[in-house]
């Protein structure tokens, strides 16, 4: 399976709780041993991205925003809402990692499957970023694939017509949902926990949100219930957000869910698009465990669900 990954997504954010580390962190992992491993290696491919072009991002942000980011003007309001600590360097930073899921969601097209480490930009507007999330990489992706013309070299099957995005980061994909919010081509479905950031949640097409405190039992039983909804949707390709941040041990969430029901959550959505034959694109989204080292236990499970 081709997993997407670059060494320059460990960006410099001292201070900051995103830990960044994790990226390499969960590359090193899967580059030494995992389920079907064997004299050859793991049964992984790693592909180092190619950055969305200015073009590929325009079909899903403003002209006005974009300009912002590339000539580095953006402002203390605009920084403030993004909660990052801006610096230019980091405009080109995710363009690599928007056109990473561009690379993933394009190599599930024509695997099966495929995986970025790296992406889940979900705060994302159309118009500015918000929570960590200057891009919105999985509608980046998702337009371009879109695309008649879209390049040949990111995908054989390309373009789509339908896509479905299971969102399973602990937060809202608010930005997701906004930019869907009238497009009936991309059914967008998004678990989360309700009393928790963002505080504007725009509607998407299923939204379930969760009581502080969930567990597996009664999470594992809405997704479930969810999924069938996703694959009757009839999409092309699902971008699944596998976010780890669901974690009971989680600074930024506020579930209770155990590394044992965060596995088993990645299995019924990679058994949900086998079963209906639809490819499969993981990105890794958040995940801000006190021990980094929890993060990437549950994202390397992930990625390793996906060839199991």
């Amino acid at each position: 399976m081709n997993v997407v990954y670059s060494p320059r997504y460990e960006i410099a954010l001292p201070g900051h709780i995103w830990p960044t580390s994790k990226y390499r962190l969960i590359a090193e992992a899967l580059r030494s041993d995992g389920p079907g491993a064997s004299a050859a290696g793991p049964p992984f491919t790693f592909a180092e991205p190619v950055p969305a072009s200015w073009d590929d991002l325009a079909l899903v942000h403003t002209a006005d925003y974009l300009r912002k980011l590339r000539e580095s003007t953006m402002t203390a309001e605009d920084i403030a809402t993004l909660e990052l600590p801006w610096v230019p360097a980091l405009a080109d930073a995710f363009r690599l990692m928007a056109g990473g899921t561009i690379d993933a969601v394009g190599a599930a097209l024509d695997a099966g499957a495929a995986a970025h480490l790296g992406g889940g930009l979900h705060h994302a507007f159309a118009n500015h970023g918000e929570g960590f999330c200057p891009l919105n990489d999985v509608a980046v992706a998702i337009r371009v694939l879109q695309r008649p013309s879209t390049r040949v070299a990111r995908s054989r099957q390309a373009p789509i017509r339908r896509a479905a995005i299971v969102d399973l980061d602990v937060h809202h994909g608010n930005g997701t949902a906004m930019i869907f919010e009238r497009d009936a081509s991309v059914f967008t479905c998004s678990m989360h926990q309700q009393h928790n950031y963002p505080l504007f949640k725009p509607r998407g097409d299923l939204d379930i949100g969760l009581e502080d405190g969930v567990r597996d039992d009664r999470y594992l039983s809405l997704l479930a219930g969810a999924l069938p909804r996703v694959i009757d949707s009839g999409p092309d390709v699902i971008v699944y957000l596998a976010g780890a941040d669901p974690f009971e041990g989680d600074r930024l969430g506020g579930l209770g869910l155990t590394k044992a029901g965060l596995a088993e959550r990645d299995r019924l959505v990679v058994a949900a698009a086998r079963a209906a034959g639809v490819p499969l694109a993981t990105v890794l989204a958040g995940g801000y465990a006190a021990d980094v080292a929890d993060t990437v236990d549950i994202h390397v499970a992930t990625i390793r669900a996906m060839v199991a």
